[in-house]
């Protein structure tokens, strides 16, 4: 039998179904926290949908299962101390509530487990790879390369959580027009042409990081003008440690960094286009080349090679993703701009026109929407440094790492983000950052008022814990593994952040209304167990996302 409360309960329903209904034994069973406390601590409507193959009412079926598991419990030498009553309501829903002693057991599982809480080996080891950034050499990372980051290494780490190998990998365009366009950005600022004067490029960057980057080149030239390629290969040079930069202010770490242009030099864009041919998969049409995408789902074939010889962008992102199935990665997820979403169905169906035996939804996407940026109650849209966008770097400045990483998972990816300036540099409970990381800093200013140490809690004497309050932070504990798990599942960071503002929020209530450290020594140790168990949950979940949890504020 299982220890988890919910398992136990979904373990009971099964083998009470298999008894009072064999004919709906296979019933999906679905055991939900109910959305009224006095509906209990667990409910399931299984009996509603289990009703109609057993050909029995539902609440009929709802009270045989109930005695069932009350007969279960009875026989049980371990379940007896587990719930306080299972109960039928409405017109079939079996509410199960917990003893103060099974809820409050949390604790101790979390003062023994410590940081390893909520954690699985559901991933086995099994190898992922979390692309995200990506962002083309051109110029500072701008907010969507901060959202990017911001998720996809809280996603990786919550993979990780669950006990996968995760690799996190940024792709680098170094190829391509919007290179071409820089090269000749900083060749004319090195030539001492101003944008927008005579000689400028034509959709050149203007930002003043293109006139470092011309003052640096000539510095290291000695004031010798050079070849375009020359120019080229320095400000890539140049805007990928500058990016790296921006990267380690983010406290965001990469383990490969795959660059486009060695697709093309080590023949990998050419392999695949041949392979299309050589398979049936591609036809001339108008002087260029191209491919059915619609035999994969594709609205319409798409170009392969123009007509002037060159690649369209997603043959070398074709290629690219050859090179992760080979490299063993089974599982990849990528964090990409809403403005991609052409880009997943193109890139499937170049897979999947391969041959190559590799899976219809293949990669994960995970795509995220723009984030606009206010500011004294105005849209901030300009950075001088970068020209035509605020930067991460400028949002670091603004408000810190912590605030800029725990506010852009705060939503789902896919929703539009707006990042208030002001709200996330207030220090009130509006401030969802803050607000977390000030209730972690309260508990420890209350050990470092008991001057207690968390390995000596371990004996607490739990079932003194019976107010309404600690059953409700007790509850909320419990919850952490299973959203970490969904949240991993779904791809969901901002599960996460959600959770850590209802935990704070139960404990900022708990403290304004009770007094922890009481005179009654066994039950101050027992309130002081349960903030030492807040405490380890709010810093494992901060963790996750990449924020600090400090102990002073």
């Amino acid at each position: 039998m299982a220890t988890d409360p919910k398992a136990i309960i979904e373990q009971l329903l099964r083998k009470a179904l298999q008894e009072k209904a064999p004919q709906s034994a296979d019933t999906p069973i679905v055991v939900e926290r109910p959305k009224q406390a006095d509906h209990g601590d667990f409910s399931s409507n299984v009996a509603l949908q289990a009703a109609k193959p057993a050909k029995t009412k539902p609440r009929d079926l709802a009270v045989a299962l109930q005695a069932s598991i009350t007969a279960q419990v009875s026989a049980s030498t371990s379940l007896g101390d587990v719930f306080e009553k299972v109960e039928v309501a409405g017109p079939g829903f079996l509410n199960f509530k917990l003893k103060a002693g099974t809820k409050s057991a949390v604790i101790r599982r979390i003062l023994e487990e410590g940081a390893g809480f909520g954690r699985s080996r559901e991933g086995r080891g099994d190898k992922v790879q979390v692309e995200f950034v990506s962002a083309n050499p051109t110029g500072p990372l701008h907010v969507g390369h901060g959202r990017q980051a911001a998720l996809g290494d809280a996603i990786a780490a919550l993979l990780e959580s669950q006990g996968y190998a995760v690799t996190r990998e940024f792709y680098y365009n170094d190829a391509g027009a919007q290179i071409e366009k820089l090269a000749l950005s900083v060749q004319a600022r090195a030539k001492g042409i101003r944008p927008g004067a005579p000689g400028w490029p034509e959709e050149g960057y203007n930002g003043e990081y293109i006139e470092d980057i011309a003052r640096d080149f000539l510095r290291q030239r000695g004031g010798e003008l050079a070849d375009l390629e020359a120019v080229r290969k320095f400000a890539v040079a140049y805007l990928r440690a500058e990016q790296d930069v921006d990267l380690q202010a983010f406290g965001v770490k990469f383990d490969v960094y795959y660059l486009e242009s060695s697709l093309y030099a080590e023949g990998k864009v050419g392999q695949v286009v041949q392979t299309w041919a050589a398979n049936g998969k591609t036809y001339e049409k108008d002087g260029a080349l191209w491919l059915r995408t619609t035999e994969y789902g594709d609205d319409k074939d798409r170009v392969v090679r123009k007509s002037d010889g060159t690649y369209t962008y997603f043959v070398p992102d074709v290629a690219y993703h050859v090179t992760k199935w080979r490299r063993g990665f089974r599982k990849v997820t990528n964090v990409q701009g809403t403005d991609h979403h052409s880009t997943v169905t193109r890139v499937r169906a170049g897979l999947q026109a391969l041959g190559l035996g590799i899976p219809p939804g293949y990669p994960d996407y995970v795509l995220h929407s723009l984030v606009k940026v206010m500011r004294g109650g105005s849209e901030v849209k300009i950075s001088k440094r970068a020209g035509s966008y605020v930067t991460v770097r400028d949002l670091i400045d603004w408000v810190g790492r912590d605030a800029v990483r725990f506010f852009l998972v705060s939503r789902k990816a896919d929703s539009e983000f707006v990042f208030d300036v002001d709200l996330a540099r207030a220090k009130s409970e509006e401030n969802p950052v803050y607000y977390v990381q000030y209730a972690h800093a309260r508990v420890c200013s209350v050990f470092a008022q008991a001057d207690a140490d968390p390995k000596d809690l371990r004996a607490a004497r739990l079932e003194l814990l019976e107010g309404g309050r600690e059953m409700a932070l007790a509850q909320k504990l419990a919850d952490f593994p299973e959203m970490l798990a969904t949240a991993a599942r779904e791809l969901a960071p901002h599960s996460v952040a959600f959770y850590l503002r209802e935990l704070a929020g139960e404990f900022h209530s708990y403290y304004n209304a009770e007094r922890i450290l009481v005179e009654d020594e066994a039950l101050r140790a027992a309130r002081l167990a349960l903030c030492a168990a807040v405490r380890q949950t709010l810093a494992s979940g901060l963790s996750l996302i990449g924020v600090s949890a400090p102990e002073k504020m």
